[in-house]
């Protein structure tokens, strides 16, 4: 079987290298390159933290697991750790930071408390600031450096015989004798299956297959899918798991790097007119980071940049055939660092096998099928503790 990857996200390029572990002839295409996209600009948080929905909560759970498994398959420079993380909690914060371990706990995910030196020694190279409260451990998290992870799935595809082109998908047709993809060159590839799976564009391109994909598009200032990161190069800092304080989340970066994220900031944030190095957010950003450091003193340098997440109109993962007769395969979630290593699992298995995956029968896109937008969408801007 022949199938053709349109897009090599993090979700992409894992069901790429699935599909070609399994023996299937696979071509994968993406308009910019691997990882540019929504995965270049990721906090890369892998969690199922605030995923009320139990069938997203075990999906996620599922993400992590498949985690541990796939990174001791991989080759290259390790990209996924396992080093937990902390929640800070201060008196504004500490009723919702309790509500959500307790219901956690309740559910048998790891959480509790611990004290500000058990959380200094599980954090390396941070100062907890006085106003701080509260603080939950959650052991089972980690992170992930998106651009190794990407890479290293990319290169274990490609020695499986998956095959990898730059190229800008216009068109996409579901014919009685197959598939095709349509290139801006006028370049038509054809094949057995289509896997769309183009992050924030996935709306547009199904849309011009006749399918209905309900995404959040709105990329102007303060919109739901804009999202800013910034990248401290310095001061290095031994850090050690990820962190989310009340005004600032942290994870650890290559190289002693840091990378930062305030999201009440995000309402400031126009991609049009991008945060200058020396304005108000960098700024504020460097303020923040600066409150935490062992020496407040030093200024940090920090390099900014504005990602655009992925967000289906319920905010939950889309991973299905558009219908019971369609070749088109739809794969799209605002969750795709943490579920990248279970989606590719689970989607190359009902595409190989024409088997469907009960982890994944929650989350056709078919359930938008007669539906109202207005009846499904819901508000994903991120603004509170433990929130992405």
């Amino acid at each position: 079987m022949k199938v053709i990857i349109v897009g090599a996200g993090v979700l992409g390029v894992s069901v790429a290298r699935q599909l070609a572990v399994a023996g299937e002839d696979v071509l994968l295409l993406d308009q910019r390159g691997a990882g540019t996209g929504t995965t270049a600009t990721t906090f890369a948080w892998t969690n199922s933290s605030r995923k009320p929905d139990p069938n997203y909560h075990r999906l996620n759970l599922a993400g992590m697991e498949e985690h541990a498994r796939l990174a001791a398959q991989l080759d290259g420079a390790p990209s996924y750790f396992p080093s937990g993380a902390l929640q800070w909690a201060d008196a504004a914060n500490e009723q919702r930071l309790a509500g959500n371990v307790e219901r956690l706990q309740s559910l048998g995910y790891p959480a509790h408390w611990v004290t500000p030196d058990e959380a200094t020694r599980i954090a390396g190279g941070l100062r907890i600031p006085a106003a701080i409260t509260s603080i939950a451990h959650f052991p089972s998290e980690g992170y992930v450096l998106p651009d190794r992870f990407v890479n290293n799935l990319l290169a274990d595809a490609e020695q499986h015989g998956a095959k990898y082109a730059i190229g800008e998908v216009v068109a996409i047709d579901d014919r009685p004798d197959g598939v095709s993809v349509t290139l801006a060159g006028g370049e038509v590839c054809t094949g057995d299956r289509v896997v769309l799976a183009a992050g924030r564009w996935t709306e547009r391109l199904a849309a011009r297959a006749g399918i209905d994909v309900p995404m959040v598009t709105d990329t102007g200032r303060g919109a739901q899918t804009v999202g800013l990161l910034g990248y401290a190069r310095s001061p290095q800092l031994d850090l050690r798991c990820v962190i989310h304080s009340p005004g600032l989340n942290l994870r650890p970066e290559a190289g002693g790097h840091t990378v930062l994220q305030a999201l009440d900031l995000n309402a400031h944030v126009d991609p049009a007119d991008p945060p200058s190095a020396d304005g108000d957010i960098a700024s504020t950003l460097a303020q923040r980071f600066s409150a935490l450091l062992p020496d407040p003193g030093r200024v940090p340098e920090i390099d900014l940049r504005i990602g655009f997440r992925s967000l289906p109109a319920d905010g939950h993962t889309v991973a299905g055939y558009a219908s019971t007769r369609s070749r088109i395969y739809c794969l799209v979630s605002h969750s795709g660092v943490t579920l990248a290593p279970i989606l590719g699992r689970l989607v190359a298995t009902e595409i190989s096998t024409d088997q469907e995956q009960d982890l994944l029968g929650a989350f056709r896109p078919t359930r938008f099928t007669g539906v109202r937008r207005s009846d499904i969408e819901v508000d994903q801007h991120a603004t509170s503790l433990g929130e992405q």
